[in-house]
């Protein structure tokens, strides 16, 4: 994703060198976050990519209107998290459809489990089904959460950084993250209990 700014941003804007420079070495440190931020939500690489790209266009645009470049990546965060937001509310029919045809797969398939016995490679077949319902069922649940967690719980749980780096990748103070990273893991584990209890049992 690295390279020279004006080919990110397609070349739609002039703007002076220096500040093209200063654009292109930021843009080096953080591209790569853009696309993570954009996958956390989209879940599908070329979606993903698309929007890091259209996010680098947008800030390659507005950059000379950041006043503080320190806060670049908190702010290519912020696009690319809306960009991604507005990206899967457009595509939402396409993804209920998707996750339609991926229940019936789940449930063909596990039918087909069953009926092959007990054999390694039937046990294992039907361990991947159940880790693959598993990660669904929990993106589900994150996509559920108000933007506001799903945003922190996804940087921190998701893209794994610490309270602090989130605090200055959203621009917020440290206690409104740790608050917000509380009441995300409290409904993440309301909505998901069912799933810390034995399945033989249920």
């Amino acid at each position: 994703m690295n390279g020279d700014a004006a080919q990110l941003a397609g070349g739609f804007v002039t703007v002076d060198r220096t500040l093209e420079q200063e654009f292109e070495a930021r843009l080096v440190e953080s591209s790569t976050l853009a696309f993570r931020v954009a996958y956390s939500v989209l879940r599908q690489r070329q979606d993903a990519e698309d929007v890091a790209q259209e996010a680098f266009v947008k800030a390659y645009r507005s950059f000379t209107h950041l006043r503080d470049r320190a806060r670049f990546r908190a702010w290519l965060v912020r696009i690319t998290w809306r960009l991604a937001l507005d990206r899967q509310r457009g595509d939402r029919r396409r993804r209920v459809r998707e996750d339609k045809s991926e229940e019936e797969r789940f449930d063909d398939t596990h039918r087909d489990v069953r009926r092959a016995g007990p054999s390694g490679s039937a046990a294992g077949a039907e361990h991947d089904l159940l880790a693959r319902e598993r990660a669904r069922l929990l993106w589900n649940a994150i996509d559920a959460l108000p933007e506001k967690l799903r945003v922190a719980i996804v940087l921190a749980n998701i893209e794994g950084h610490d309270v602090d780096e989130v605090a200055r990748l959203l621009d917020l103070p440290v206690g409104t993250v740790k608050s917000r990273l509380f009441l995300a893991r409290q409904k993440l584990k309301e909505s998901l209990q069912w799933m810390q209890t034995d399945p033989a049992n249920r």
